[in-house]
């Protein structure tokens, strides 16, 4: 690979790690490529052709990654688009088209067409990281396909380079392949009689568009062809008009074949989407996300969205679906803030899917079948009948109007791959009694291609196979796939995996106490490749698949195969950029939580070992700060001193460009220590309320953490005469005790469980007479609600503790007679902290601002100090870059006289450090302070 590296711009990777990420997209597949290669143009992917063709290495094209059937996996070279050749080349709004190189993300593409009125059809669900590449290496549709069509119907012309490495231009027309026109001739009849019988027809390759009657278009016919036939290198694609108003229709029926039967009826109103959810997906959905949006009744239910010139137009449109579809009950949604929480649902199904209802691991092997929609509610009972007989489960959800079914089963491809294959046989055959595709949009990969022959005759494969070699007669190109395909049951990534008990860390108790089907959650639908958000913060930052969640589920998945030992290099550096912001557990549809994971690791890999030296000096922050607390003019004169910090930071393992905070004078335990009610009330700004304590109790227990204890002791006075006017005794624990986070973060879990039984034992009187605890640090909040249990599963008392735990605004909250003050017209900036967002929830600290009336700008999105993690040496770069997608711009555009309100300490820190500017918790917010 020497070679080939000294002569791209772009880079050639061999590293183990780097492999491991690019074995699996979004697949049950594993199979590790030679090498990953970073094209960075047109030159760079012919050189790297030739260099796999004069070495016998196979060649794969790959885009975000999110093909579910293994469509971007191979033993050579795996060539990643999305990186460099992610341009928007020209957009065209006269003749509404779009030039777009291979990694471009189809979000930017509607984000750029956007101004002019303009969008690219198809949609799917992956939109905010799918690039046009890979939509076009499967065809992809999505659900408004039903009006606008599939990739295939959008494509003008395509520039590739052939499995020759010859540039070809592919547009109308069959003259730019040689052989073509005549192949085409030479097949009429099976290209008549077996392809194209239906829109969702995807398998196999959509030679239907060589036909004369159909465009005789070279263009269409390789769009699906998943990399086999060719490598692309930019395309140019229609683009549609937005339509001016939409409105949203959900429809609901007894079950979701009885809302497929009436899909005609639906289809006559011209919609420009129908979408089908099962009642069941969204029980899940409303399991993992809280509440969803009012529907009306029924076990099923379609999701219709009408277009017109006015909201009018497509209200009366909706209004005459309402009266001809046979539905038993109906809704329609105007307010574009319901739509959008109702198509959430749709479009979190591909991961929330991942688990059936009673939580076991579902997979893509089935993933998304179709047959002609006149067909498609018949094809479902009897679908059901056959995973009753095979005793498999899943989740439906898919493109009703098109015919095409997602579903994701528990099959037996762990322990039983034989099952496995035995059920794959039988749906395939099911699938075509009824006239139709086993792939509707995903392509077969290695999935389906061996299924071919199921549903289609030796005649069509072998016009398969011919069509394959005038282009890629070497079969360089993406081999096992459609052509001489691979078994279904080769290269699975479950098959066979030892089980994987924690080695007394974490409990697992969600995945049955099992690691690896932990860090098996991650089925790769790449959502943490998307843009905005709070999950992978260090992905937003690099941009490398190293730093997503999935690049770092893919390496812990190679470790619990026993590929990789725990204390592997290649582990190390995957985890090194994690930031543990949590976010994943909740923003993640498959509910992978990397924190966890990186925290198991970390104990694994150096328990009863020496550490790095900042596991010691931030994972035992409390320790050092009880000490120094003490003396806070001594410690605050040495940090000032900038030749002493940057000695100090650099021996503990810092980076030395930091600032140390500075300690306040007095602690907030020694400033309760002499201070009386009477002195709390003097100082507030509120009247005294009667005391309305939740269980009975009139005291309440404020959680000191040590962080608000050491640096922000004003915070916690305020939120003490805050409950005080309440009529609450205010109460603290009486000895110090730490949640054991910074221990959890570097994976001391020994240390954090020996903290948290201490904080249960101060803690559990209080929580047993009733009382509840308020926590005023997020992430300290956060482990008393989440880790505690998880930590000390054994113990009685986790679990009451952790129920008892509120936010401050969650127990202002339950106050039915309390009021906020009105702070109307004030501009206030909100970061919420990484641990709030994902484990205890922001929306009743928005709930709360917004009832104060004041103009609030959220940030979406980590402030990049994450605790440990912005302090630690080599780091600082990737915290500011983390700190540029969020914070500093939003400060940046707020001007001085905003507030910033940030509960979090880490997020103060950022803030003071990198903008100079000091934020407020919503305690000190509250009280005018």
């Amino acid at each position: 690979m020497a070679a080939l590296r000294g002569t791209l711009a772009g880079e050639v990777d061999t590293s183990e790690r780097r492999r491991a990420e690019y074995s699996s997209d979004a697949s049950n597949y594993r199979v590790v490529p030679a090498a990953v290669v970073f094209p960075r143009g047109d030159e760079d992917v012919a050189i790297a052709l030739e260099f796999a063709r004069d070495h016998g290495l196979p060649v794969t094209a790959r885009g975000a990654g999110t093909s579910v059937a293994g469509n971007a996996i191979g033993s050579g070279l795996v060539l990643d688009f999305s990186r460099h050749m992610n341009r928007i080349v020209a957009i065209d709004p006269a003749a509404r088209v779009a030039t777009v190189q291979p990694g471009v993300v189809l979000s930017e593409l509607q984000r750029a067409a956007r101004p002019h009125g303009l969008r690219f059809g198809p949609d799917p669900s992956t939109q905010n990281r799918c690039t046009l590449g890979g939509m076009i290496g499967n065809n992809a549709c999505g659900p408004r396909a039903v009006a606008w069509g599939r990739t295939s119907d959008t494509v003008r012309a395509l520039r590739v380079l052939d499995g020759t490495g010859t540039e070809r231009t592919l547009a109308a027309g069959l003259s730019a392949v040689p052989g073509l026109a005549e192949f085409s001739r030479a097949n009429l009849a099976v290209l008549r009689t077996d392809l194209g019988r239906f829109d969702r027809q995807a398998s196999g390759y959509g030679l239907e568009h060589l036909l004369p009657e159909r465009g005789a278009s070279a263009a269409k016919a390789f769009v699906g062809s998943e990399g086999t036939c060719g490598l692309l290198l930019d395309a140019t694609v229609e683009l549609v008009g937005v339509p001016a108003a939409t409105v949203l229709t959900v429809l609901g029926y007894p079950d979701i074949a009885t809302a497929a039967d009436d899909v005609a009826a639906v289809l006559a109103c011209a919609p420009i989407a129908v979408e089908g959810i099962d009642a069941r997906l969204v029980d899940v959905v409303r399991a993992h996300r809280g509440l969803v949006p009012d529907l009306p009744r029924g076990g099923g239910w379609l999701f219709v969205e009408t277009a017109g010139e006015t909201t009018a137009d497509a209200l009366a449109v909706a209004q005459r679906l309402c009266r001809t579809a046979g539905a038993m009950d109906t809704r329609i949604v105007t307010d574009p803030g319901t739509a959008a929480a109702l198509w959430r649902i749709r479009a979190d199904g591909a991961g929330l899917a991942g688990r059936t209802p009673d939580g076991q691991p579902a997979w893509p092997g089935w993933e998304d079948a179709a047959v002609p929609p006149a067909r498609l509610g018949a094809y479902l009972r009897d679908f059901a009948a056959l995973t009753r007989d095979h005793g498999v489960d899943g989740l439906l959800y898919g493109h009703i109007g098109d015919g095409c079914i997602h579903v994701r089963l528990d099959l037996p491809i762990t322990d039983a791959p034989r099952r496995f294959r035995a059920f794959l046989l039988d749906a395939a055959e099911l699938v075509v009694r009824h006239g139709g595709s086993l792939s509707g949009e995903h392509g077969d990969g290695r999935a389906r291609s061996e299924l071919l022959s199921v549903m289609y005759s030796p005649a069509v494969l072998d016009v398969f196979a011919g069509y394959k070699a005038l282009f890629d007669p070497g079969a360089v190109l993406n081999p096992g796939v459609l052509v001489a395909p691979r078994p279904i049951d080769a290269d699975l990534r479950l098959a066979g995996l030892p089980r994987v008990r924690p080695s007394n860390g974490y409990a697992f108790a969600e995945d049955g106490g099992d690691v690896g089907v932990a860090v098996h959650r991650c089925v790769g639908v790449g959502k943490c490749r998307a843009d905005g958000g709070f999950m992978c913060p260090s992905y937003l930052a690099t941009r490398d698949e190293k730093d997503s969640t999935r690049g770092r589920a893919r390496i812990l998945q190679e470790v619990v195969r026993g590929a990789l030992p725990w204390s592997s290099e290649a582990v190390a550096e995957s985890l090194d950029l994690c930031l543990s912001c949590r976010a994943c557990q909740k923003d993640c549809p498959a509910g992978v939580d990397m924190a966890t994971y990186k925290s198991e690791t970390l104990y694994r890999r150096y328990r009863h070992r020496l550490r790095p030296i900042d596991h010691y000096s931030l994972g035992w922050l409390p320790r050092w700060l009880s000490v120094a607390a003490r003396l806070p003019r001594v410690v605050n004169a040495l940090a000032g001193r900038a030749a002493l910090r940057r000695a100090g930071l650099r021996a503990a393992g810092m980076d030395p460009r930091r600032n140390v905070p500075r300690l306040a004078q007095r602690s907030f335990r020694r400033i309760w220590r002499d201070m009386d009610e009477g002195a709390l009330l003097a100082e507030s700004s509120y009247a005294p309320e009667e005391p309305t304590a939740a269980g009975g109790s009139g005291e309440v227990m404020l959680w000191i953490d040590t962080f608000t204890d050491a640096f922000d002791p004003e915070i916690a006075l305020a939120a003490a005469r805050l409950l005080t006017t309440l009529g609450y005794r205010v109460r603290i624990p009486e000895r110090r005790v730490c949640c054991g986070l910074t221990w959890i973060s570097t994976g001391q879990l020994d240390g954090a469980r020996a903290r948290l039984r201490a904080t249960l034992t101060a803690l559990d009187e209080h929580v047993r007479s009733g009382g509840l605890v308020v926590g005023l640090e997020p992430s300290c909040t956060a482990v008393l609600r989440g880790d505690l249990t998880e930590l000390l599963p054994d113990d009685p008392r986790a679990a009451p503790t952790a129920a008892a735990v509120r936010t401050l605004a969650e127990f202002l909250a339950e106050q039915p007679t309390w009021r906020p003050p009105t702070r109307t017209g004030q501009s206030v900036v909100v970061q919420p902290h990484c641990h709030q967002h994902a484990i205890l929830g922001f929306d009743i600290d928005r709930q709360l601002l917004a009832s104060m009336g004041v103009r609030v700008t959220e940030i979406i999105g980590c402030c990049g100090l994450a605790g440990n993690f912005g302090m630690q040496a080599g780091h600082y770069d990737i915290s500011v870059a983390v700190a540029e997608n969020g914070l500093l711009p939003a400060l940046r555009a707020a001007g001085e006289d905003a507030i910033l309100l940030a509960d979090g300490f880490s997020c103060r820190t950022q803030a003071a450090a990198l903008a100079g500017r000091q934020a407020r918790h919503i305690a000190q917010f509250l009280s005018g302070r």
